[in-house]
Order: C-alpha cells, then structure tokens, then sequence
C-alpha cells in the first residue's frame, strides 16, 4: 500500500510568510531520495535548493515557474512505498 507525502513551499527565514518557486530540478515522476534536491525557492535575499521529504516517486502539481506562494502551500507530492 501507498501512502503521499506533500511538498510544501517551506519558511526560508523567519519572517517569511511566502516564498517564490524558481523550478523543479527534477522531472515529473522520477524517483527522488529523501534529502535530495528537487526544487529551488527564493525570497528577495535568498535562492535555496530544498530537499525532499520522503523517498518514492516525485509527483509536480500546479506551481508555475516564477511566482510567489504562501509558506506552507502544497506544490507537489511524493508518492512512497
């Protein structure tokens, strides 16, 4: 049985209420490790890689290249085991 992890636009400092989503570095329905990078986010002072959560199957959602998201909204899936 499967079960989803979400991938969420994460708090790049603290007083980060949202941050933007540069892209994805890694293809839609690759298998990813949990650590690994898979997307870069930034704020006006920072651009950092973020790690994945789990590892299984990375599953993009609707994030588009270049816009601001709110900390905590969901962006993507990671499906395991």
């Amino acid at each position: 049985m499967s079960s989803e992890v979400s991938v969420q636009i994460p708090k790049l400092n603290m007083a980060a209420t949202e941050a933007t989503f540069v892209g994805w570095l890694v293809e839609d329905g690759a298998s990813v490790v949990e650590e690994e990078a898979i997307y870069t986010a930034a704020t006006d002072k920072v651009e950092v890689e973020i790690e994945a959560p789990a590892t299984g199957i990375l599953r993009h959602g609707t994030a588009e290249e270049d816009e601001e998201y709110e900390v905590g909204t969901e962006i993507g899936k990671i499906e395991v085991g």
